[in-house]
Parts: structure tokens; sequence; C-alpha cells
């Protein structure tokens, strides 16, 4: 009785964690898009969050986008340390 009462009690504690999680998530839809990329008539991807932009379109496509996680842990560490700051 007591195992099951447990086991009940960590199944609560774990789905409350998945629904903190789960509510976080930005929805799938129109507008919440994190990069646009434009191929046509000129090249461009921006990164909406930080702006960072290239104008290389293939690399990023190819998956360089260093500077893209660059750009965004440097605009949340800025974040941080302006909370920090408070």
């Amino acid at each position: 009785m007591l195992k099951s009462q447990l086991y009940e009690i960590e199944l609560q504690k774990q789905l409350a964690q998945r629904e903190d999680i789960e509510a976080g998530k930005m929805k799938i839809e129109w507008g919440s898009q994190i990069r646009n990329y434009v191929m046509h008539p000129y090249k461009l991807v921006k990164d909406v969050r930080t702006a960072h932009e290239t104008g290389n379109v293939d690399a990023v496509m190819d998956g360089n986008i260093d500077a893209f996680l660059k750009a965004y842990l440097m605009m949340m560490g800025q974040k941080t340390e302006d909370t920090n700051n408070l």
C-alpha cells in the first residue's frame, strides 16, 4: 500500500514537471518563427530574437548557424546581467 502511494506521489511530481515544460513552449504557428529566410530576389537570413542577419543563406541551410547561436547566447547573457543589476 505504501509503495503504491509513493509511486503515485512520484508520478504526480513528474507530471507537474512535464506540465511546466509544456507551458513554456511556444505554439507552432504563423508569427512564432525564430528565423526568416529570404532567398529571392536577394538572399538574407535574419534571427527575429536577436536581429542578427547574414546574406550567406547557403551556409545557414548547410547547418552553419554558429553566428546565430553566439548572438542568442550574448543576448541571453546581457539579460541575466541586467536582471542581476536590478
